[in-house]
């Protein structure tokens, strides 16, 4: 199968790519725990609370057990008043949930699948800017008429890097760093042709032939 290449991009042609990548059926659910893992390994799990026996003080009886009115207490580090412990406190946790390499990468085929169904997935050979320009790069993007987008690129350069960082619009990331909440949430993810080789094999990998 085919990719197509904008003309504004680079010359209007097609690059082939693997129908075992780029031509999977939408897989809904395996997609939704592969975006809910995602985005449950980026939360910090640093939150943490202290107990009644690890708040300090309240060591001494506040007051004697019978004879005043007031209920019986053995320290002032009670939940129950100000100052004292969490009856059920926080602790650092992991989020992270399993997903196979497996699912990965089916769930990532299924998304670029879908994204080249919607013609949301676009092709060039490569992109680049003479200086760090957010200028230079708008004009080279000019006419693709999307609100969000990705662009994947093989290597990134420091121009590139920099002319992307004051566009907010624009996502710009290697092969091994693709998000795939960016993929989903894009109107358009741009794909240089040393990128869709890199994809292709890292997708492909340990899939019987």
């Amino acid at each position: 199968m085919s990719l197509y290449v904008p003309p504004a991009l680079h010359g209007g042609k097609n690059f082939e790519v693997a129908e075992a990548v780029f031509g999977r059926e939408f897989n809904e659910p395996l997609v939704h725990q592969l975006i809910v893992a995602y985005m449950a390994a980026g939360r910090s799990g640093t939150k943490a609370q202290k107990t009644r026996a690890e708040v300090r003080g309240g060591g001494a009886k506040p007051w004697r057990q019978k004879g005043t009115g007031k209920a019986r207490a053995g320290t002032s580090r009670s939940p129950l008043w100000r100052g004292g412990g969490v009856v059920f406190a926080a602790r650092p946790r992991n989020y992270k949930q399993k997903l196979n390499k497996k699912m990965y990468r089916g769930a990532m085929c299924s998304i670029f699948s879908e994204l080249l169904r919607q013609g949301r997935l676009v092709a060039t050979e490569e992109i680049e800017v003479a200086e760090p320009k957010t200028k230079l790069l708008l004009e080279k993007i000019k006419g693709m008429n999307f609100s969000r987008g990705v662009f994947i690129a093989d290597n990134i350069n420091t121009n590139l890097y920099l002319a992307a960082r004051n566009v907010p619009s624009l996502e710009v990331c290697d092969v091994e760093n693709i998000s795939p909440v960016s993929l989903v949430a894009s109107d358009k993810v741009i794909v240089t042709n040393g990128a869709l080789k890199k994809l292709e094999a890292t997708l492909l990998c340990g899939q019987r032939t």
